[in-house]
């Protein structure tokens, strides 16, 4: 079953509250409030495109896909892509974890590739 996953990517981005960054970013509160409880079947297309723009990701990046217990895929199918299996990232607890003298690297590698 494909489903919304946003979780990551709002951590990623440092973003807390992510209602109001989705209203601030063009969508409705009922369509936003829709999305954040994953209550959503039908995900149009406008909206991933905002979504898209707003979070600077692609759209395999918003969803997810979890087989069903009576579904058998075979491992090279491509559904297998979008299976999640890296747990959330707080970038924010991460960078105020990390010493100093590895922030300092991280900057210098990020510069490097703008």
């Amino acid at each position: 079953m494909l489903s919304l996953n946003l979780t990551p990517i709002f951590k990623a981005r440092g973003i807390d509250r992510p209602y109001t960054f989705l209203v601030k970013a063009g969508l409705s509160p009922h369509s936003a409030n829709a999305i954040l409880n994953s209550k959503t079947r039908i995900f149009r297309l406008d909206h991933i495109e905002l979504l898209c723009r707003t979070l600077v990701c692609e759209p395999n990046d918003l969803v997810m896909f979890t087989a069903d217990n009576d579904q058998h895929l075979s491992p090279d199918h491509p559904l297998n892509n979008l299976k999640q299996t890296d747990t959330a990232t707080d970038m924010k607890e991460t960078l105020a974890t990390m010493p100093f003298k590895q922030l300092k690297e991280i900057t210098k590698q990020i510069n490097g590739m703008s």
